[in-house]
């Protein structure tokens, strides 16, 4: 059953002492005691528009469900500051701190979050801080992930736009079907067995009890549709150990599609799984459904660096532009693309024997030997990672993620092309691609984006310069080294810039690193 919730109000101090679960909570700034503090399940909603209608921005729903009947919506911007890596707490229990302080935009005295940490049982596995610098509160993701489909048509509406066995097949092990995919997208991580799909059941209401206008646009109440569907199949349908609850309706719901997370009382207990609300564009195409499952397990939105409002315009990430680029298939639709690297370490899929990281303060020069991101028993890096000088805030430290992305299989072999892809991870955990070109592309596909041999990128910050040697047979060979550093003495060899015809000392940090041939 669902824990207790009390509401608690001792400050931050009692806190602490209470739970070492609570230790980054802890150590934050104590600018405030807590004047309040709620206890429940993190359920983030993401809702993404039909592709096309690009006057429809992408949406983001924070609430906390403390249990039946008690549900408090977060200000996203708030949540986001407040728990530094938000998307890490998708799906888990949560304290919540609240306090009195003046409100930015209004200049008035306001309950505002705090602060907010995890209250679950943290895996041996999890890391308090990761090696690149930043704070990491992400569990990983293993085993088993049985999801359910439930088909439901609105009271007043009677078409159904694919048969049940359309909807079973989906979670096949064939290539271009969701089990194949998310088994190799996870490198065998995670697995789809046991889903299964059902319906269609028919919902006690119309589609206008749905959906309300707010602020002239309509808006679908996400938790009474989880409800209602799930009461109409419970008789049939076995909830117990279900990692998630995919929601197929059979007309549009509010012009979007969404994923993230849902509470109600499954077979006789209050649960909280993963879920995801399909209209027929939506559950259409596999690649939709990744997507959108995506979010289920608690993934954001990736971007590329063009600083509009898209979100939808990185086609190197399933979570960024899922439609172009894509293969498709007769009966699915367009399949997915595989996560960023970036993506897939957030869930625990990298190991640490794939990841190199240079620190901050290094100033060797090194060739590294990067696999591409899709191969699955890769012997060597598939994830260099390049953090900027650690912040105070560990939230706050900037990163930036070098991978390798080859056209092949089943769900790549439309990309862009085979190169090397940088994203900078900033603004909370939020990756976006890089972009040579000046003024970025609107679209991550250019010439800019795609770092290839013979090319060099040096990072904004100047930081790092990334230059890619040549294409091997598993991906390519990359050359990292320093920014330049002007010295009142010669420069010491290990930081001579490339090509000046001297030999650099090489600094080996990996057996993956092969010597230099200037």
């Amino acid at each position: 059953m669902f824990p207790s919730t009390g509401v608690r109000r001792h400050g931050r101090a009692r806190v602490c002492a209470a739970s070492v679960l609570l230790v980054l909570f802890c150590l934050l700034p104590l600018q405030a005691s807590a004047d309040e503090i709620r206890q429940g399940v993190l359920q983030l909603r993401w809702g993404d528009a039909e592709p096309g209608r690009a006057s429809r921005p992408p949406q983001l729903e924070v609430w906390l469900d403390a249990g039946p009947r008690q549900r408090y919506r977060l200000d996203v911007d708030q949540a986001r500051r407040a728990a530094g890596d938000l998307y890490a707490l998708a799906n888990r229990r949560v304290a919540v701190s609240y306090a009195t302080r003046p409100d930015g935009r209004t200049g008035r005295a306001a309950m505002l979050i705090d602060a907010i940490v995890p209250a679950d049982r943290l895996s041996a596995r999890a890391q308090t801080r990761g090696v690149d610098g930043r704070a990491t509160l992400s569990l990983p993701l293993q085993g088993n992930t049985r999801w359910i489909t439930l088909m439901c048509k609105f009271g007043d509406i009677d078409t159904e736009q694919k048969p049940l066995s359309f909807f079973q097949s989906q979670y096949g092990n064939a290539p271009g079907q969701l089990g194949h995919f998310w088994s190799e997208v996870s490198y065998g991580n995670i697995d789809l067995a046991g889903s299964d799909a059902y319906g269609w059941y028919t919902l006690p209401k119309p589609r206008s009890s749905y959906v309300e206008l707010v602020g002239g646009k309509l808006k679908v109440d996400l938790s009474l549709l989880f409800t209602d569907c799930t009461v109409q199949a419970d008789p049939d349908v076995d909830f117990d150990g279900i990692h998630g609850v995919n929601l197929m309706f059979n007309d549009e719901l509010d012009g979007y599609a969404w994923g993230g997370g849902a509470c109600a009382t499954l077979d006789g207990v209050y649960v909280c799984p993963r879920s995801t609300w399909n209209p027929p564009w939506s559950f259409s195409h596999l690649a939709s459904m990744a997507h959108e499952m995506g979010h289920g397990y608690g993934l954001p939105h990736s971007n590329n660096s063009d600083g509009d409002g898209d979100t939808f315009d990185n086609p190197w990430d399933l979570m960024s532009d899922a439609w172009r680029m894509a293969n498709s298939d007769a009966t699915y639709g367009l399949l997915p693309k595989h996560l960023s690297m970036f993506q897939r370490q957030r869930l625990g899929w990298v190991t640490e024997a794939r990841t190199l990281t240079l620190p901050a303060e290094d100033v060797g020069t090194h060739e590294i030997v990067l696999d591409a991101a899709s191969l699955h028993d890769a012997a060597g890096v598939q994830l260099l990672v390049l953090p900027l000088p650690a912040q105070p805030d560990p939230f706050a430290t900037v990163v930036y993620t070098v991978e390798a992305r080859r056209r092949t299989g089943s769900y790549e072999s439309r990309l862009a092309g085979d190169a090397v892809i940088i994203h900078r991870v900033n603004d909370y955990g939020i990756a976006y691609s890089m972009d040579a070109d000046v003024p970025p592309a609107d679209h991550a596909s250019n010439e800019g984006s795609m770092l290839k041999p013979g090319e060099r990128l040096t990072l904004p910050e100047g930081q790092h310069w990334v230059e890619v040697v040549e294409e091997t047979a598993n991906g390519f060979i990359v050359r990292v080294g320093p920014r330049l550093r002007v010295m009142s003495s010669p420069l010491p060899p290990l930081v001579n810039p490339v090509g000046s015809g001297m030999k650099s000392r090489r600094s080996v940090v990996a057996p993956h690193i092969r010597p230099r041939s200037d």
